[in-house]
């Protein structure tokens, strides 16, 4: 199964689908994935968001004039309002976090675009950042963008998950192997 029929089997998938697919139609992809980035932007930021999306108790019309008020201030397309809108009246705003990531993976495969979590022990220098970035896009056969962290407990090495795909090649899980290893 391809990881975009994936995104579709969830709940939040569907939508984000559905979404992208007008977006699509409307030749308007760049701008709604623009307007969704900045969504999750302030979801994380905004504690007040994070409890409109949370709390049950939030009529789903009000949350509706939450959500437009909200999408109205950023200056969101119209797609994307009437997308919170719909969210909201349907009572799946709890959704919004799972949709947002849902749409960005379809933007990303959309752009022939992966990520990759790199963490090191040590932070990586420029040349090394873009040696790794060179060798995962060819590896993928697409552009591969770098989320790199430090993680002094991997003691050297790196650690690297790219889809589904997770690269080990840290001292800690090698020294742990040998430990299991001498166990017996």
């Amino acid at each position: 199964m391809s990881e975009s029929s994936g995104i579709r089997a969830s709940l939040a998938g569907r939508y984000a689908s559905a979404l992208f697919g007008l977006a699509k139609d409307e030749k308007k992809v760049d701008t709604v994935a623009g307007d969704m980035e900045s969504l999750g932007a302030a979801f994380v930021e905004s504690a007040d968001l994070r409890t409109l999306v949370d709390d049950p108790s939030i009529g789903r019309g009000d949350a509706a004039r939450a959500v437009r008020a909200i999408a109205d201030h950023s200056k969101f397309d119209r797609l994307t309002k009437n997308f919170l809108g719909v969210l909201a009246e349907n009572g799946r705003l709890d959704q919004l976090e799972a949709t947002l990531a849902a749409f960005a993976q379809l933007y990303a495969d959309h752009k022939n675009v992966a990520h990759a979590k790199v963490t090191s022990a040590r932070p990586l220098s420029d040349a090394q950042v873009a040696t790794l970035k060179d060798k995962l896009s060819a590896r993928a056969g697409r552009t591969v963008n770098l989320d790199t962290r430090v993680d002094p407990e991997l003691l050297g090495g790196i650690k690297i998950q790219m889809g589904s795909e997770l690269i080990d090649a840290s001292v800690r899980t090698k020294l742990n192997s040998l430990a299991q290893a001498m166990k017996g």
